[in-house]
């Protein structure tokens, strides 16, 4: 019914989302849909969507209405809205936007096809939102951007509480799958060439204690061990973990198991224990430092990440001075910085009488990301000279004539080269030539491994977070 009918994804916000669209683009290639990039020539135009901050509804709406344009020239074209912001909005959505056809939730992914079927036939708009999983999203079929590096869930929903965060709305409660799945997945994409996985959830550190009986709950330390045990894995990243339940083990893992990559995301969020207290973090300033260094201690040439919210409600000038001084004590190599967006439905919302003024909150964002730049730029000169090893991603956005890659700390290179370049999934050494806070600039010394196999594989588009 859909042979020779086209769509195309576009997706907002983060890996989990990316995720959830190869797994759309799977579902409807399996229903006989083909790809496109050309929103032009598209059949079929789903919107992946994430609610984490403000600006995600507006690029929504914003995206929304160049569709609506486009629907008059072409009636015949379907709009679909899925992920966070289809569950948080709901029907809010056909009432803004009276021309989108179908709208499903987070927990009702695999439906997506059968809901196009449904509206395509009444003629009507069609709604589906969900309040928990009809079944675990990794069951369903997923067609991946490229052959050499996958995404895998092991863990949908979260049980925090933090003031600030959606996500437990819109994404439910947690979840872990169970470790034998997760590694009989990873056995199968390394069959067919994947060579890095990156293990998602919402709060990895956590996984598995919502499985087991008894005495045995697989943590997930074990759970590391596993996916390093699995012959043909060369790296393995996961993201995000929480700081309060970053455990000894873990960190014991990542030191121990040579495929974990030398990269710790650890979000921080704010460095004042009254503002992290008001957050509902479960952590203080000085307990975080402890881990943090405990991860440094253990684990060589580690790079670490975080994120940073500036202007939460009631954030005082001697708030945001601490979190500069934890900030510059952390010495991240990067950071996603953030000025506080309330969120519909969050306690944070309801905080009206302690917002902070936007120009306040505009200019202690200038000063932080003044201190991280610091930081990230003296790391990165500290690699001037070394030889790392890179996985190949493609050319450059800017230049084709270099290759863009990653280095087991996650870091950007951009590196030159003589004669064919090397294909993407390629490892190969780099002497660092050149460093600026957000990327390294390298030269080509050696190819380290070639791709494991090449195959042609349907894109999903990606949108900016």
């Amino acid at each position: 019914m859909n042979e020779g009918r086209r769509f195309h994804v576009r997706t907002f916000g983060c890996q989990m989302n990316e995720h959830d669209s190869e797994r759309l683009a799977g579902l409807l290639g399996a229903d006989g849909w083909q790809h496109t990039d050309d929103v032009e020539q598209a059949d079929l135009v789903v919107l992946n969507t994430c609610c984490i901050r403000e600006n995600a509804d507006n690029k929504l709406y914003g995206h929304l209405g160049h569709l609506k344009a486009l629907k008059e020239r072409r009636p015949g074209l379907q709009i679909a809205v899925g992920g966070c912001l289809a569950q948080k909005d709901r029907e809010l959505i056909v009432e803004r936007a009276g021309h989108v056809d179908v709208v499903f939730g987070t927990h009702n992914l695999a439906h997506a096809p059968a809901l196009l079927r449904k509206a395509r036939r009444l003629g009507e708009p069609v709604i589906e939102i969900l309040e928990e999983h009809d079944a675990y999203p990794s069951a369903l079929p997923a067609r991946r951007e490229v052959d050499h590096a996958a995404w895998i869930t092991i863990q949908i929903g979260c049980d925090n509480s933090c003031t600030f965060c959606i996500v437990p709305i819109v994404r439910g409660a947690e979840v872990s799958r169970r470790m034998g799945d997760i590694v009989r997945e990873i056995e199968e994409l390394v069959a067919d060439g994947v060579t890095e996985v990156t293990l998602l959830g919402q709060n990895v550190n956590s996984y598995g204690r919502d499985l087991g009986a008894g005495q045995y709950r697989p943590r997930f330390a074990d759970l590391l061990r596993a996916v390093h045990a699995i012959p043909g894995v060369r790296r393995v990243r996961y993201t995000s973990p929480h700081p309060k339940d970053l455990r000894p083990d873990t960190i014991d893992a990542m030191a121990t198991c040579a495929t974990v990559c030398e990269h710790l995301h650890l979000p921080l969020q704010a460095g004042s224990d009254r503002v992290l207290s008001r957050m509902h973090r479960g952590y203080t300033a000085a307990r975080y430092l402890e881990r943090l260094a405990a991860a440094r201690a253990a684990i060589p040439d580690l790079a670490v990440t975080t994120d940073l919210i500036v202007g939460f409600p009631g954030e005082t000038d001697a708030d945001f001075e601490r979190t500069l001084e934890v900030v510059d004590e952390a010495a991240y190599d990067s950071a996603y910085t953030f000025i506080f967006s309330p969120r519909p439905g969050t306690p944070a919302a309801t905080m009206v009488d302690d917002f902070v003024a936007a120009d306040i909150a505009g200019e202690r964002m200038r000063r932080l990301v003044a201190v991280v730049e610091r930081h990230a730029l003296a790391k990165h000169r500290e690699r001037l000279g070394r030889t790392e090893e890179v996985l190949v991603e493609g050319p450059s956005k800017k230049d084709p004539s270099v290759l863009s890659g990653r280095t087991r700390q996650n870091k950007l290179v951009h590196c030159s080269f003589n004669g064919a370049a090397p294909a993407p999934g390629t490892y190969v050494a780099a002497r660092i030539v050149d460093a600026a806070p957000h990327w390294l600039r390298g030269e080509l010394v050696d190819v380290v491994a070639a791709p494991r196999r090449a195959r042609t594989r349907i894109p999903v588009a990606a949108g900016p977070a």
